[in-house]
């Protein structure tokens, strides 16, 4: 499987050789300084200065665009490495030096902010490499497609990028005149992209079919059928199709899922009675109730004759715009009428409504009593000011318990007698 090329972005490359020059730099100023070296030393070390910036250049040469071919109609599988990305990312790591930052990876369309439409992404986490997966159609053939790849550390957030230029091939008999999908339930589609899976399913495939000629053409994920997310017990997986294509007729193995019995038990959710299916079951679980195949030899005419009758109108000719000598039409008055109306009624709705709360007004008569009401108890409270009352028993004079001499009461005519108790404190 091809790896994955890199190029820096603009400015990281120049900034890392200026790095090593002045490390190298200061290491010839260093032995410029120590007792004893010898011009011998000086010129080693600048021969190391352009060994190493030539292994620099050729390096950065590496790191250019890559060009892939793939073939219309078979699919096309590009793995992004996680380790071919580590060594763009400072610090830069030693040989030998191990390093795990996560790194994930963005890929889109030169110009567009997403893939081609038959070209799909997967990474399941940051630390699992990134593959770009898919099968290339004929409309593309002989146009190049070119992918920009953008990988992000997300420890240091430093980015990489490199562009990968798809240059897709027209495939000898295409399409496969014969194919076949099927549904395998134990596997996950980044698993099934790995080659050596792949390559074990395909063997399978060719010792029940035999065919001189197949070739995986797509695999998509059951997700995307419409499949649902797995629950994380039991190591569920989501489920995988995968479509093959081959140059001979479907052999008698594969033909029994058609048969009318099979065709009951699935109906019954049960499972088909398959003879070659042990030859699967060791690694690939298929369920054969959602196996498809497919006859491109058979094809059937879709085109049908338009019989006309009820429902279809008659052919008019071509379309004739009005001439250009239309007598104008004068919108005044429509437009005096349309804002007329409305304003004459809105504004007997407002004499009517200033009626009711002007004239008609209930609250009126109510202000006219509250306000003879407060006036006359107004007169009261002056009236109460001036007059003689008698005085309560309680505040009449009454005997000294010693001396029997009698005291003169507590108030005097003078004292407000508005304000004064029923009950008066006796001495």
């Amino acid at each position: 499987m091809p790896l994955a090329g890199v190029r820096r972005l603009h400015g990281a490359g120049g900034r890392r050789m200026q790095r090593r020059r002045r490390r190298l730099e200061e290491r010839g100023a260093m032995q410029r300084c120590t007792p004893g070296s010898r011009p011998q030393s000086r010129r080693s070390g600048g021969a190391f200065t352009t060994l190493l910036l030539t292994v620099y250049t050729i390096l950065s040469k590496v790191h250019s665009d890559r060009n892939v071919y793939p073939s219309a109609g078979v699919l096309f599988v590009h793995v992004l490495e996680r380790e071919y990305f580590k060594g763009e990312f400072p610090p830069y790591p030693k040989p030998g030096e191990i390093s795990n930052d996560p790194i994930t990876f963005n890929t889109n369309l030169m110009g567009y902010p997403d893939r081609p439409g038959w070209l799909r992404y997967i990474q399941r986490t940051p630390y699992s490499d990134g593959v770009l997966y898919g099968s290339p159609t004929i409309e593309n053939v002989g146009k190049p497609t070119i992918i920009e790849i953008t990988a992000y550390n997300r420890r240091t957030f430093e980015t990489a990028r490199h562009n990968l230029i798809i240059n897709i091939m027209s495939a000898e008999d295409f399409p496969l005149p014969y194919q076949a999908e099927f549904f395998i339930k134990n596997m996950n589609v980044e698993e099934m992209l790995a080659s050596e899976v792949l390559g074990d399913f395909l063997g399978a495939v060719k010792n029940v079919w035999q065919p001189e000629r197949l070739n995986a053409i797509n695999i998509t994920s059951a997700l995307d059928r419409g499949g649902r997310v797995p629950l994380p017990i039991n190591d569920m997986k989501e489920g995988v199709y995968v479509m093959v294509g081959a140059d001979v007729p479907f052999s008698s193995c594969l033909r029994e899922v058609e048969n009318p019995q099979n065709q009951l038990r699935c109906s019954q959710e049960m499972e088909p009675v398959i003879t070659c299916d042990k030859k699967f079951r060791t690694q690939f679980n298929i369920d054969w109730c959602k196996i498809s195949l497919v006859d491109k030899t058979k094809q059937v005419s879709t085109y049908q004759e338009v019989i006309r009758g009820e429902g279809i109108l008659p052919d008019g000719g071509e379309y004739k715009p009005p001439s250009d000598t239309l007598k104008s039409r004068d919108y005044y008055s429509d437009f005096l009428i349309t804002l007329a109306v409305p304003s004459a009624v809105a504004l007997v709705l407002f004499l009517i409504l200033a009626y009711i709360m002007c004239c008609r007004r209930e609250g009126v008569i109510q202000l006219v009593h509250h306000s003879a009401i407060q006036k006359s108890t107004k007169e009261l409270r002056e009236m109460s000011k001036n007059r003689e009352i008698a005085w309560p028993l309680s505040t009449l004079p009454v005997f000294h318990p010693v001396t029997g001499e009698i005291i003169p009461p507590l108030h005097t005519d003078s004292f407000d007698n508005t304000s004064m108790p029923l009950m008066q404190t006796q001495q």
